[in-house]
């Protein structure tokens, strides 16, 4: 049976992918519509990106909603310095042609799940959670409604890439994390720990470049670019693929190894805020409220990109 699934993402060149995979997978995944959060760039661009690789995948009928413009409570904090200005830099793509929808984000997510059958539609934040706290907030009755929410956030055993704590996408907006967190909806989390095993080798981003079409070359431009970061920043081989790790997750969950523990999200501490704070060892007694994913099937997880993006 095919999923149903709203993608709220903030894009990002491992968004883009995350976006691509879903579409490229319609046997398994309905992609109800794509909301874009204030994050790796501002929401004019993060919408613009969503709009310009929906394109790219010949998808002009998905519809593209732009959302929440800053955190909850925070000044918003982007991160150029990893993804570029546009926030996909690596191949120049044409403006996009397609709308954005008139509705806000919220909206469309709060009539979304009211609308569609109870615990029928899987939720895939892979920006700030921005779009989605203020949902659960503005309409706490859908909370009961969401099947799962599949999160790209968090880190415990592999600390933080934008504080020594904290994991971006949890540190721009820990108030609304909190609020996702503490909602008592089936969440599994893809943190740093798994994603930070993702790697794209230089054999792996060949083989994207080795896709016939236009497809594999955008990805590997793509990782090529803010690879070069990463590859200084944690001296390793390539960089980390995060947010396809959700979508993954919902076409093949053999591939990952979690634990259902409590995780707390810090939104007070003076240099720990943003951090998820993961109860891994089960040491608290506090109520389990996660699936945290801890390793995953690298090999597995390349292969099944490659043959997916292959498809568009």
């Amino acid at each position: 049976m095919r999923r149903k699934i709203i993608i709220d993402t903030d894009p990002g060149q491992d968004d883009a992918v995350a976006i691509l995979l879903a579409l490229a997978s319609p046997d398994e995944l309905e992609v109800l519509g794509i909301t874009c959060v204030a994050g790796n760039v501002p929401l004019e661009l993060t919408a613009r990106n969503a709009r310009m690789v929906c394109e790219l995948a010949g998808r002009t009928d998905i519809k593209v909603f732009a959302g929440c413009d800053r955190p909850l409570q925070r000044k918003l904090v982007t991160a150029e310095h990893v993804h570029g200005k546009s926030g996909l830099d690596g191949i120049a793509l044409p403006a996009p042609v397609m709308p954005l929808q008139e509705q806000h984000a919220v909206d469309f997510l709060i009539d979304t799940l009211r609308a569609e059958d109870s615990g029928s539609v899987t939720l895939v934040p892979i920006g700030p959670l921005t779009n989605i706290a203020t949902a659960l907030q503005r309409a706490p009755d859908i909370a009961g409604r969401i099947g799962q929410i599949v999160i790209m956030g968090g880190a415990y055993f592999e600390v933080g890439n934008i504080t020594p704590a904290a994991e971006f996408n949890i540190f721009v907006d820990p108030e609304a994390a909190e609020i996702v967190f503490g909602a008592g909806v089936d969440l599994v989390v893809m943190p740093l720990d798994v994603t930070h095993k993702a790697l794209t080798t230089r054999p792996r981003v060949e083989a994207f470049r080795a896709i016939p079409g236009k497809i594999g070359p955008a990805v590997a431009s793509w990782t090529d670019f803010f690879e070069r970061y990463d590859k200084e920043k944690y001296g390793t081989e390539g960089a980390p693929l995060h947010d396809p790790c959700t979508i993954a997750w919902l076409l093949r969950p053999e591939l990952f190894i979690g634990r259902f523990i409590n995780v707390e999200i810090e939104t007070g501490g003076a240099f720990t805020t943003g951090m998820t704070v993961a109860d891994w060892w089960r040491v608290t007694g506090r109520k389990p409220n996660a699936t945290f994913i801890g390793d995953i099937d690298a090999e597995g997880f390349f292969a099944l990109l490659t043959e997916r993006l292959a498809r568009l």
